[in-house]
């Protein structure tokens, strides 16, 4: 039994150990769908009619002419994505609350029943001063958040597929290696034609249901997360 439980807990480590002295490899490009938009066939522009504009006319309207419009506008078209994220916030926020209360209740004179009272009660009781009650609570918080983040970077994306209504749904990836540590940009999210600039470019803030992220593999980031165990007992641990 004892064994058993050492092998399941080296399983997790198994693969990390076969890293050992190896820069992280790059995600395999041949499976992503920027590769298979990139390589599917895209519909024939204006089969069978090529037009009187079609041979070598300069006002030709196709995309490879002078005046043609080269935005991504099809699957396995490419555009430019512009993150220039900026945000800053700032929340302070205080309360209080206090309360005090007070109660008596006598009874001096009442056709002499509490004279009589007062002969069998303790000494120093009296009914003149039956009930006397006091309360008082009292409640303070304060909270603040503050955060900055800033990121400006560019990627390529890919167009890997056209809606029904327009709308196209764009995908890019990066990674760059330096030395033993992989940086990985993600963006992904839907886009309107008519968002994109003439110089075939796109703003994050134009992109719909937008998914950036941006982060690492390697010797530091490893060295940066806690060990499995720890992130265990954080889970399990009730203090």
């Amino acid at each position: 039994m004892r064994h058993l439980l050492l092998l399941l807990l080296a399983l997790p480590s198994c693969g990390r150990l076969a890293e050992v002295g190896k820069a992280p490899s790059f995600s395999p490009a041949d499976e992503t769908f920027q590769y298979h938009a990139m390589y599917a066939l895209p519909i024939p522009e204006n089969l069978g009619n090529p037009g009187p504009t079609a041979g070598s006319s300069l006002w030709a309207g196709d995309r490879a002419s002078l005046l043609g419009d080269r935005r991504a506008s099809r699957r396995g078209d490419i555009l430019t994505v512009a993150i220039e994220i900026d945000d800053r916030a700032e929340i302070s926020n205080s309360t209080g609350r206090s309360r005090s209360g007070g109660e008596s209740l006598g009874l001096p004179s009442f056709f002499g029943i509490p004279q009589r009272i007062d002969r069998h009660l303790p000494d120093g009781a009296s009914m003149e001063d039956a009930v006397s009650t006091s309360s008082s609570s009292s409640y303070s918080g304060d909270g603040s958040v503050r955060r900055k983040e800033k990121l400006t970077l560019r990627v390529a994306a890919t167009v890997v597929e056209e809606l029904p209504n327009g709308v196209l749904r764009i995908q890019g990836q990066q990674e760059v290696r330096v030395n033993y540590e992989l940086r990985e940009l993600v963006v992904t999210g839907y886009v309107r034609p008519g968002d994109i600039s003439r110089q075939n470019e796109i703003t994050y803030d134009k992109i719909a249901e937008a998914r950036i992220s941006y982060g690492g593999r390697g010797q530091i980031t490893d060295v940066q997360q806690p060990r499995y165990g720890q992130q265990v007992a954080d889970i399990i641990l009730p203090f």
